[in-house]
């Protein structure tokens, strides 16, 4: 029969159960399934992100012999970002582990093993959960804390820009909402510059997803062609309409929702390195100087041995680097 002593065993080192956590299945966010963020490891708690003051120049013709365009040194200036950690508790108490033992095929330390990845997958879970609302924030421009109003990193600060925002005329009758449409993907398409993209996707609030499925262009565009059954089906699935992929995100924790009911966010697809995703390693001696991985977990015997307390935990950053290319949408 199992006893506390069956921790000792290397299936349950800092190495063991942070692969353990990693391997737990993973049930994706809709912003993690679109892979907008770039995942990476890193051996510091903080990201260096590099902001280049100037924009390209074309390079004006000129005679053969003559001197050509002078090309000043760049404005560029280094921002640093923190990661934030994300600590998860968790107790598993002698009691649970008492009648364990060994059965069939199963033997004791593998019995004790599926209490605990019960008590890791439960936490990954709520990991996930916290990237997908900390992923949500990166497209916002502001990552907020559990509580929801607490701000962790507000990107426009950091970077010294402002939020672009434009109204779609929703609430006007006669709103060309193709030519908005136009308007909107110009404006981002500023905001980049020179790097090009190979899409844009607007994730929408319920009254603004509402307000424009009951446009009579958006009505008409699907009439009698292939996509009808875009506007057959559930009313909440995503569709095309110039140039955007229009989507409602369903996504909310603690009764915040993340994206305002009355707005969509507008943001461009295939643009290189414009989403991150970097994870720190952990605040364990054994992880120290290491290259950091999405989870860890580690346990320790309780006082009195009574049980071990275990925790998860995350040190994520998510971030977006060039937040102007997100544009907010209004009514």
């Amino acid at each position: 029969m199992a006893d506390i002593a069956i921790f000792d065993d290397e299936a349950f080192s800092v190495s063991s159960l942070t692969a353990a956590i990693n391997e737990q299945q993973y049930l994706p966010g809709r912003l993690s399934s679109l892979g907008l963020f770039r995942e990476e490891g890193i051996t510091t708690l903080t990201v260096q992100i590099e902001k280049d003051g100037d924009t390209l120049a074309l390079v004006p013709a000129g005679e053969r012999g003559t001197s050509g365009l002078v090309v000043g040194a760049s404005k560029r200036t280094l921002i640093p970002f923190n990661t934030v950690h994300l600590p998860e508790r968790f107790t598993i108490k002698a009691d649970e582990i008492q009648g364990i033992r060994a059965f069939g095929t199963r033997s004791e330390l593998q019995a004790v093993q599926d209490v605990v990845n019960a008590r890791l997958l439960k936490a990954r879970r709520q990991l996930d959960v916290t990237h997908e609302f900390q992923r949500a924030g990166a497209l916002n421009g502001q990552i907020l804390d559990a509580d929801g109003t607490t701000v962790l990193l507000d990107l426009y600060e950091r970077f010294g820009v402002e939020r672009q925002k434009m109204s779609m005329g929703l609430n006007i009758a006669d709103t060309d909402f193709r030519v908005k449409c136009g308007e909107a993907l110009d404006m981002q398409e500023d905001a980049l510059g020179s790097v090009t993209s190979t899409g844009a996707r607007a994730f929408c609030g319920k009254n603004f997803w509402n307000k424009m499925m009951g446009l009579k262009a958006i009505k008409e565009t699907y009439v009698n062609s292939a996509q009808a059954a875009a506007l057959r089906g559930d009313a909440r699935e995503s569709f095309e309409f110039g140039g955007i992929v229009w989507e409602r995100y369903r996504g909310k924790i603690a009764s915040v929702a993340f994206v305002h009911d009355d707005k969509a966010l507008l943001v461009p697809e295939g643009v290189p390195d414009l989403y991150i995703s970097a994870f720190a390693p952990a605040d364990y001696m054994e992880t120290v100087n290491t290259q950091g991985i999405p989870y860890y977990s580690k346990i320790e015997p309780m006082p009195f041995n009574k049980g071990m307390a275990g925790e998860a935990q995350s040190n994520p950053l998510h971030i977006c680097t060039r937040p102007r290319a997100q544009i907010l949408l209004e009514l």
